[in-house]
């Protein structure tokens, strides 16, 4: 139902409208300047992000710090997919604000899917974390959103490796010290021609494949040329969110 309803507006000239950007253009200077001054950042690849059209930006998932780093620090800006729980409060105002998306993540998300693709079809730029939930962000296993954004849009795929944001041992929730270095390692982007519906289940299952190949050799490249590493496993007993 989600292809039918964005072929059919654009079958008729309905240009997709997209998600509000003002708040996040306003908000990201200033979370960027705030990241900088606390921690050492380093950036990689940046250049594989196009400056304009439709772009999907997978990240590896380890620790709370990856929505606010990305958030404020991808080279455009971008809506991420961050969990339901998360939309309460004041946090839950904030993202609402800078116009990211929510999911519910223990079920197919149709509204979030379409909003993500509308967003594509914008040409707007669309971070998802394949993995859904964090973790050890080694990309063993990755959920087929992403394929299907791939191949409802034709935006590209670009990987982006994410380090340093929890430390070995910490939990989910927990906060790099102060002075520690977050790395961003952006990769080649990874393209599918869009595909009209209906899109065969094995088609998106395909696709996901490759994705998730290309993620992981991805990640171990920037293991290695950076000489970076992932903290490894959440400790025993740890809620996974």
């Amino acid at each position: 139902m989600t292809d039918q309803l964005l072929e059919a507006a654009q079958a008729v000239g309905h240009a997709p409208r997209g998600l509000p950007e003002g708040g996040l253009k306003l908000l990201r200077p200033l979370g960027r300047r705030y990241i900088e001054r606390r921690w050492k950042l380093r950036e990689r690849g940046t250049h594989h992000v196009p400056e304009k059209g439709p772009v999907i930006i997978a990240a590896n998932h380890i620790g709370w710090m990856d929505g606010p780093l990305l958030i404020a620090c991808t080279p455009r800006p971008a809506h991420a997919l961050v969990k339901s729980e998360a939309f309460e409060g004041r946090t839950g105002r904030l993202l609402r604000f800078v116009g990211q998306v929510k999911i519910e993540r223990e079920e197919p998300d149709v509204g979030a899917l379409r909003a993500a693709a509308d967003a594509l079809a914008a040409g707007q730029a669309v971070v998802v974390y394949p993995e859904g939930r964090r973790g050890e962000g080694e990309l063993h296993e990755i959920k087929n959103g992403v394929a299907w954004l791939a191949l409802v849009t034709g935006a590209p795929v670009v990987p982006v490796a994410v380090f340093g944001t929890r430390a070995a041992g910490a939990d989910s929730e927990s906060r790099p010290a102060p002075g520690a270095t977050l790395d961003l390692m952006y990769g080649s982007p990874i393209r599918f021609d869009a595909q009209p519906w209906p899109r065969p289940s094995s088609t998106v299952a395909e696709v996901g494949a490759q994705i998730h190949h290309h993620l992981r050799d991805h990640l171990v490249w920037a293991q290695r040329v950076g000489q970076l590493s992932l903290p490894g496993p959440l400790p025993e007993g740890t809620t996974v969110v």
